[in-house]
């Protein structure tokens, strides 16, 4: 399938109206995912996942602390001869490495992902010096040493004992009555279940103070053990809590990617409009428009003749309807190739069977969409004048003899997608030039803020399709 310049139009309105609706429901913000309940038993599910965060999270602040308390101060010490500040970048480099192992290790136990900072601005290219002066201006390495210097070790010291005396006190009290036998008393003469007995009523036990002491721990254990859920899940949202505020992006960085994004959306919409305003000039001006001139040369002919060679004038008037039929029947593909009556009607996919249908080349429609199943104006209108020029390149350059058609509804990592890809056996070699057809499509589902999938080694088979985001 190879990229053409020919393709179907869409007039200066759709176009338009698609962009607006696009950068609006961008700018919406999306609706909040349904966190899943959390029960109990949700609860001792997360627990060896965050046990095992826990139980690493102090060996490894400490390691982190170690590494970079040398680093920075035998950077800072060096200073006056220049070799520490080759050092000092190197701290801010192995903070980062030890900020971005907490922020996985926090995925890991089951916390929400945290979203990283971009430590390289987008607009300007990487260089040597840029490497090695950032991070004394960027404000995330900064923070990211003061988590590994001082944050997290402190934090980490505090969750890992109490992790260590919870699960100590759980499993020693729950199992104690099968080693404590064992275990030589010698001359002991304190017991904790008959001094406390003692306490609370003000009177002396007379139960057996080893026995006492046996159930005591028991029950000790069982009330550590139903708490652990509690403890793993609150300490490891400290963590989390304290990773998204020093590790993670800042809420504004993530605005100014927003932003870009619209603004790069937006110019692909326009230059999509631009680029279907001059093809569907063209295809006026190459066809309908022509069919016209020259039908109002033979009907200008035939008024010319009527009077002394009737039936000369009754053959252009017969060539002349054949002309307007034509014309009548060119405008019509025409306007198939931005909104056809079926879509407005009956949704994509019967549209796409339509085209399908038309097709000089047979194509195989396959769809996972749900029988009238029906999307936003805009991202209807826009998949199908993928197809129709998918189609119309097929037809035209592909060489190929047969072809499937997809509609799937998938979900992505930003939430539910329409994918539209048409597959043919020809020869291959279809690429993206500056200015024709794959590239139109490529600005026009960017304009969506969609993508664009192009497969098509020489030799074919040609995978090309489309991702558009259900807002």
């Amino acid at each position: 399938m190879i990229d053409s310049a020919a393709s179907p139009s869409d007039p200066r309105a759709a176009v338009a109206s698609a962009t607006l609706d696009t950068v609006t429901t961008a700018a919406s913000p999306a609706p909040a995912a349904t966190e899943p309940r959390t029960t109990y038993g949700s609860l001792w599910r997360g627990v060896p996942r965050e046990l095992g965060f826990l139980i690493l999270t102090m060996p490894i602040a400490i390691v982190g602390l170690s590494v970079l308390q040398t680093l920075f101060w035998t950077g800072v010490g060096t200073l006056v001869i220049y070799i520490g500040i080759f050092i000092l970048v190197a701290t801010f480099y192995t903070a980062r490495a030890f900020g971005t192992v907490e922020v996985v290790r926090l995925r890991w136990a089951g916390r929400r992902e945290i979203q990283r900072p971009r430590w390289e601005p987008a607009d300007r290219p990487a260089s040597f010096w840029r490497s090695l002066f950032g991070p004394f201006v960027n404000g995330h390495y900064w923070l990211y040493l003061l988590h590994g210097l001082l944050i997290n070790p402190i934090v980490s010291i505090v969750s890992w004992t109490l992790t260590i005396v919870w699960v100590s006190v759980a499993l020693g009290g729950l199992t104690g009555w099968i080693w404590e036998p064992f275990v030589p008393q010698g001359d002991r003469d304190f017991f904790l279940s008959s001094t406390i007995v003692d306490f609370v009523f003000q009177t002396r036990s007379t139960f057996d103070p080893l026995v006492g002491d046996r159930v005591l721990y028991v029950i000790a254990g069982a009330a550590f053990a139903a708490t652990l859920p509690f403890l793993t899940r609150g300490l490891t949202l400290l963590h989390d809590v304290i990773a998204r505020g020093m590790l993670g992006a800042w809420q504004s960085e993530a605005l100014k990617r927003e932003v870009a994004d619209l603004s790069a959306s937006r110019g692909a919409a326009v230059a999509a409009e631009d680029s279907s305003l001059r093809r569907l000039e063209r295809d006026l001006h190459d066809g309908p428009q022509q069919r016209l001139i020259r039908l109002q040369m033979d009907i200008a002919a035939a008024e010319r003749k009527l009077a002394d060679d009737p039936e000369a004038a009754a053959t252009l008037l017969a060539e002349a309807r054949q002309q307007a039929g034509d014309t009548l029947e060119e405008l019509r593909a025409l306007s198939r190739g931005f909104a056809p009556p079926l879509l407005q009607d009956r949704g994509l996919q019967a549209a796409a069977e339509s085209l399908a249908a038309r097709s000089p080349i047979p194509v195989t429609v396959e769809s996972s969409l749900a029988p009238g199943e029906r999307f936003a104006p805009e991202t209807e209108r826009n998949a199908y004048y993928v197809l129709a020029e998918l189609a119309a390149n097929l037809a035209k350059h592909s060489g190929a003899t047969q072809a499937r058609l997809f509609l799937d509804r998938t979900s992505g990592a930003t939430g539910p997608l329409l994918e539209v890809w048409l597959t043919d056996n020809g020869r291959g070699g279809a690429a993206e030039v500056p200015g024709h057809g794959l590239s139109g499509l490529d600005e026009r589902v960017r304009g969506l803020r969609g993508e664009l999938v192009v497969e098509s080694p020489v030799g074919g088979p040609t995978r090309v399709g489309a991702r558009f985001p259900l807002g």
